[in-house]
């Protein structure tokens, strides 16, 4: 089971993942695209990554908006995984 981090080990890692911020026991950030078609490319490369680390964010698709939370339900809370598939979201969004 994935230890959750501290308050403080979240609001540092957040100083280095730019967007992001806290909800509470997830980390949130919603990303804004020219076209419909490009947040659907977008989230397509999001789940090849999430199905890679086998950890999956809640995505909410509203036309060029594509709002993502990351959470680790089994360890109630956020924990490196979250903040590890953050990063790699970040990389998705440039590739």
């Amino acid at each position: 089971m994935r230890q959750k981090l501290s308050d403080l080990e979240i609001q540092r890692a957040l100083g280095s993942l730019a967007g992001w911020s806290r909800r509470g026991e997830t980390l949130v950030k919603t990303y804004t695209f020219e076209k419909f078609a490009d947040g659907i490319a977008f989230v397509d490369r999001v789940a090849v990554a999430a199905d890679a680390m086998d950890h999956h964010p809640d995505i909410d698709i509203r036309y060029t908006k594509i709002a993502i939370a990351l959470s680790t339900h089994d360890a109630g809370g956020i924990t490196q995984s979250d903040l590890t598939l953050a990063e790699k979201i970040e990389k998705a969004l440039s590739s």
